[in-house]
């Protein structure tokens, strides 16, 4: 272990100097007054220096929570006492926000806490710590060490939705919503003669009483069963285009500049909403899988409880743009009977045209537009010519997709309030147009729903 470094301050060599300078002078000219005014300077130093701390000041950078979340991110700064040292200066900075300092009595043991508000998701560093102790009234300096930012994964805010569209075909041979095969459950199929394999708790006596009752020998000559639909769960698969990130601003998407961290971008909405989707379909009992358009990787498998949610939770934070990936010559495969849930901005073809093959293959497709409200005020006229025309082929791209049959909602109403939601009245529709036909063949999109 290196021993520690303690520099001379300038203040402090300042003094030193000047005591120097004045001890010579009244030496050279015989004028004791004018040395005395310099020994003041030279004991200062001489003290300083003597007393100086003997170990490095110790600061740890850590979080102050298991979970963030997008809004405010918190971390915190713990000081141990240094012997020797006074005052401990801070310097947290992060990219995109205004650094923040602070000067610490570093005698006591001091933990200074420190928050961002943000509205960015996924992998993020931040807080980069510089940190430089001093004793004895500046007269030693310890060099200016630096902590790396840390790591933190930021997860979505959570938006509560309600009711779950499911698949025209359900799977599992249990769960909350009712299938068209018949089998246990509560919803009534028809009355049908006993068979062998029927279950005598099933036998409908009323039924059999009126049509099978012999008035002459008071007997049944035939039984009814009561037959119902059985119950299964539905398969919901997530898949989040993140070849796309961009921002409200229009000026930014060529690249060459950040988006500000206090507006989500288009992959933040996308991993919020997917992850409400994905706590909404779960909670229902049903499973939940996950697979990335940009990203080749392998998918998360459907599954349900809380730890899918868990796993889930840790992809979408891990998705990020891939730099140039390569179009799919076919669409990845997807559990059978199952609904497919596609986030993407539908800047380009890729994504809708995903969409459309699953929608040719009989699934049940729902397609998320997460393109925030846009700004064009810093474009200029050929930049705004430009974007007229990504504008246009968006609007034609997303009506081919509800003429092929794939339901198209808006995550965010850009006519609505800022960062208004508009999926829940949305979500809610699509799910009441499943349950009034009862027999699980997904609804065209109402004029209501698709944007």
């Amino acid at each position: 272990m290196s021993s520690p470094r303690w520099f001379v301050g300038l203040e402090s060599l300042t003094l030193a100097v000047i005591g120097v300078l004045a001890l010579a002078v009244g030496v050279l000219a015989r004028r004791p007054d004018v040395a005395l005014l310099g020994v003041p300077f030279l004991l200062s130093f001489a003290w300083g220096w003597i007393t100086r701390p003997t170990a490095q000041p110790q600061v740890v950078l850590r979080r102050t929570a298991a979970r963030a979340r997008a809004g405010a991110v918190g971390a915190e700064v713990q000081l141990q006492p240094t012997a020797g040292a006074d005052v401990t200066r801070l310097r947290l900075s992060s990219t995109g926000f205004r650094p923040i300092e602070a000067l610490v009595d570093a005698r006591t043991e001091r933990t200074v806490p420190a928050e961002l508000a943000t509205a960015r998701t996924g992998m993020q560093e931040m807080f980069r710590l510089d940190h430089l102790s001093s004793g004895f009234d500046a007269a030693v300096l310890s060099p200016v060490e630096t902590a790396p930012p840390l790591r933190v994964t930021v997860h979505p805010p959570l938006v509560t939705l309600q009711g779950t569209p499911v698949p025209p075909r359900l799977a599992g041979l249990t769960g909350n919503h009712t299938s068209r095969r018949p089998g246990d459950g509560t919803d009534f199929r028809d009355v049908h003669l006993f068979t062998p394999g029927d279950r005598l708790r099933r036998i409908d006596w009323r039924v059999s009483a009126r049509r099978s009752l012999d008035v002459r020998t008071g007997r049944l000559t035939e039984l009814y069963t009561r037959r119902t639909f059985a119950t299964a769960d539905a398969s919901v698969m997530l898949v989040v285009d993140s070849r796309d990130a961009v921002g409200p601003d229009v000026s930014a998407w060529g690249g060459g500049q950040a988006a500000a961290v206090d507006e989500p971008i288009s992959l933040d909405l996308a991993r919020e909403a997917a992850a409400a989707i994905a706590h909404v379909v779960l909670a229902a009992g049903d499973r939940v899988g996950l697979d990335d358009l940009g990203l080749r990787r392998r998918p998360v498998r459907p599954a349900a409880g809380r730890s899918q949610f868990e796993r889930i939770s840790r992809r979408l934070a891990a998705l990020h743009p891939e730099s140039f990936p390569t179009p799919r010559k076919r669409a990845p495969q997807v559990p059978s009977a199952a609904l497919l849930v596609v986030f993407s901005t539908f800047l380009d073809d890729e994504a809708a045209r995903m969409a459309r093959t699953w929608r040719g293959q009989g699934h049940r497709v729902i397609a998320v537009d997460t393109l925030p409200p846009v700004r064009t005020t810093e474009l200029d006229s050929l930049g705004d010519f430009a974007y007229q025309v990504v504008r246009l082929e968006r609007q034609v791209r997303l009506a081919q997709l509800g003429r092929a049959g794939v339901e198209v909602l808006r995550w965010i109403d850009p006519d609505g309030p800022a960062g208004a939601r508009s999926i829940n009245v949305a979500w809610r529709l699509l799910t009441r147009a499943h349950r009034r036909r009862g027999t699980g063949v997904p609804g065209r999109p109402g004029a209501g729903v698709a944007r």
